[in-house]
């Protein structure tokens, strides 16, 4: 018998959103393979999103949006749709963090999200 695997869908870690012109916005990711639900920052001197990476110093280091859908950027910058802004609530088990933040990163990076807010359940 086949094992049918269901993968991530677009703003499938979407809880609730006030008004969703409001808070998603069109971005561009400038490099990476990245699914819904991924955690971005935003790269401070070009303005374009990347996956969050606590251990940077370019400005992806802060939490700032997550990914609505797939980006392949990993050929060169794609446009695509985040959630940059609450009021929102979103699935914290749904969200994904590039390599292996620790708890306390991600403890840092759910604080920022709220910042913005991001309330994660």
């Amino acid at each position: 018998m086949t094992t049918l695997v269901e993968g991530k869908h677009p703003g499938g870690f979407l809880v609730w959103e006030a008004f969703r012109d409001y808070t998603r916005e069109t971005i561009t990711i400038a490099s990476g393979l990245l699914e819904p639900g991924t955690v971005l920052g935003r790269i401070t001197a070009s303005g374009k999103y990347t996956a969050h990476d606590p251990a940077a110093v370019d400005g992806t280091e802060t939490a700032v949006a997550l990914l609505w859908g797939r980006a392949d950027a990993s050929a060169g910058e794609v446009v695509a749709v985040a959630v940059v802004r609450g009021p929102a609530i979103v699935n914290r088990h749904d969200l994904v963090f590039a390599g292996t933040p620790t708890e306390g990163e991600i403890a840092a990076a759910h604080a920022a999200l709220l910042a913005a807010g991001i309330l994660l359940r």
